[in-house]
């Protein structure tokens, strides 16, 4: 992907930038119903010449690939209201439990996004909401570091067949193939089951050509080629004192102050932990010991 980019000159980029919105404009927006899209991302792809030319690399610059890409996810930035999701949108719950978070930095210097596997499991009646959730932490990211990628982590330790949700795992393969364009620097499997191999064979065929090459598999031995162990957590060999809590949310990279036992939290903060244990009740949706469990033929 990188090679076709060169190929293309500055003039030649500038170009297809402004062919790009011209089309959008008058083949997807004229003569459509008003509220098709959210006029915020109409109005950006119209100013943005980093958002318009993102879309154009992660699709070769096709501009009409780009198109079908802006399109899709446009229309998905509406149905999730990405512009007006907010903290206090996503039920607490779902922070306090741990499952998704961002952390640390890989050895390029690109964020990590931890997905702890074994925190999951797939329930019909949170699937929106998790789905959310996720979206959360990506346009949070994405508005905080625009055009810096993101390292994701599957941590799959101590999971299982419960666990693994498809449905799930190809919304967050997505979210970076259609939605957020050159948003992935990679994806690493850590320490899978070897149960689990189908099930990511599967995974390699929704990546598509552009992210395939981003699909990395490491033993908890092997991890320490991509992250430091600075930033890893001591069961993947690291030193990483970080432990998750909530509140505040745990957002290191912009300046969260870290101590041993994870971020520092105010006085008013530590109140919200004496309810800890009537929140459990409710982490149904991810934690695989309470959960409803899916039926045996979903894999």
């Amino acid at each position: 992907m990188a090679e076709v980019g060169k190929l293309e000159s500055e003039q030649d980029i500038e170009n297809k930038i402004e062919e790009t919105r011209q089309k959008f404009k008058n083949e997807y927006v004229q003569g459509q119903e008003s509220d098709k899209y959210d006029s915020r991302d109409v109005d950006r792809i119209q100013k943005d010449d980093a958002l318009v030319e993102a879309y154009l690399t992660w699709r070769l610059y096709s501009v009409g690939d780009a198109l079908k890409m802006i399109d899709d996810s446009f229309l998905w930035r509406k149905e999730f209201g990405l512009n007006d999701l907010t903290e206090s949108s996503i039920p607490k719950w779902m922070f306090e439990t741990g499952a998704v978070f961002l952390h640390g930095y890989d050895k390029e210097g690109n964020k990590l996004f931890w997905f702890k596997v074994k925190l999951h499991t797939k329930d019909a009646k949170t699937s929106m909401d998790k789905k959310k959730y996720v979206a959360f932490w990506l346009e949070r990211y994405a508005k905080r570091e625009p055009g810096m990628p993101l390292t994701v982590v599957f941590d799959m330790a101590d999971s299982g067949i419960s666990n693994i949700d498809m449905d799930f795992v190809k919304y967050v393969i997505n979210c970076f193939k259609v939605y957020y364009p050159k948003f992935l620097s990679k994806m690493i499997i850590v320490d899978m089951p070897w149960i689990m191999n189908a099930a990511w064979k599967i995974v390699r065929t929704w990546l598509g050509p552009e992210a395939i090459s981003k699909l990395k598999f490491a033993s908890k031995n092997e991890i320490q080629s991509f992250i430091g162990p600075e930033y890893l957590p001591p069961h993947m060999g690291g030193t990483d004192p970080f432990k998750y809590s909530y509140p505040p949310l745990p957002d290191d990279d912009f300046q969260t102050p870290i101590c041993e036992n994870g971020p520092i939290v105010s006085e008013d903060d530590n109140e919200s932990k004496e309810c800890e244990s009537d929140s459990k009740e409710l982490e149904s949706s991810f934690s695989s010991e309470v959960a409803i469990k899916p039926n045996k033929g979903w894999f």
